[in-house]
């Protein structure tokens, strides 16, 4: 039997990445929303906060670390994202064999029609418990989904004429994926769970705002005790963790586009005292916000 790199698929798979990804770091794509990473640098313990959606590993590996559980996506596994959490990253890579992955950033909307569709067609509700992350073997469908979506970019008519297509097809089998249950939990947003998927989404857009926890539990209707427990449950952060990770996270990328100064971006971000921001970023990130900002271009180019 063939090794996995061997196979004819996933050396198409590689070389039409590599062709969409000819520069270092994410490299866009004509399809809004998927984006293709190429790397040769070997990292360790980097904070990271995906938005939801799946990472597709074709050649090299990366590993996420939360609450001290690993979440492997490699070239045999994929990662899908169901909430935004915090977590740490490590990734294998080298200039002789680069890494290369495709993120698809989930349509929130088409997500949701597709898990209602879902859930309609099937006589048992879809349960599972909500998770912010999963990892899950690359089965062929997925697969063959993500190698149509990658031939579909290299052909500008194929793209028109189809890629909207794939791409829902690719979301839909995430979604009906090993991590389904879990995503389509999340996605409805029913039960405890789901009213704290609820504040992340609230928090998203207010993240820069005075945040009171109290006010928080009872929108979600919970008792600030139980608001602490069911948040920690899901994102494995207390509320002020991850809102301070949020705005940490909106000012790395704010200060790696170099139009502001550091004191607009920690005022932007929620920050009273820029001294204050510093520290805390320092201590996030283990660099300085200028050393940060030329890590990232030189590690993910533009589109971090």
């Amino acid at each position: 039997m063939k090794a996995d790199s061997e196979r004819p698929e996933r050396r198409e798979l590689v070389e039409l990445a590599g062709l969409l990804a000819p520069c270092h770091g994410y490299n866009p794509t004509a399809l809004q929303g998927v984006r293709i990473l190429r790397t040769e640098a070997l990292l360790h313990d980097i904070p990271v906060l995906y938005k939801p959606g799946a990472v597709f590993v074709l050649q090299g590996r990366k590993q996420g670390l939360l609450e001290g559980e690993v979440y492997l996506y490699d070239e045999e596994h994929y990662l899908a994202v169901s909430v935004p959490v915090p977590f740490r990253m490590e990734s294998v890579a080298s200039a002789a064999r680069p890494l290369l992955a495709v993120y698809v950033e989930f349509d929130m909307r088409l997500a949701a029609e597709i898990a209602s569709e879902v859930s309609a067609g099937r006589s048992e509700p879809t349960a599972g418990r909500v998770r912010g992350l999963v990892s899950s073997r690359m089965e062929p469908s997925i697969e063959d989904v993500v190698l149509r979506l990658l031939r579909a970019l290299r052909d500008p008519v194929e793209l028109a004429v189809l890629g909207g297509s794939i791409l829902r097809e690719l979301h839909y089998r995430v979604l009906v994926g090993p991590q389904g249950g879990a995503m389509i939990s999340a996605l409805q947003q029913r039960g405890r769970s789901g009213r704290i998927v609820q504040s992340l989404a609230r928090l998203r857009e207010t993240y820069a705002s005075q945040i009171a926890v109290a006010a928080l539990a009872s929108e979600a209707g919970m008792s600030v005790p139980s608001y602490h427990v069911h948040f920690k449950a899901l994102t494995g952060s207390s509320p002020m963790q991850y809102v301070k990770a949020m705005r940490l996270h909106e000012a790395r990328l704010m200060i790696a586009r170099q139009d502001r100064t550091i004191a607009e971006v920690a005022a932007s971000v929620g920050y009273a005292s820029p001294a204050q921001f510093s520290r805390d970023f320092k201590r996030h990130f283990r660099r300085t916000a200028s050393e940060e900002a030329k890590w990232v271009r030189r590690h993910l180019g533009e589109l971090a």
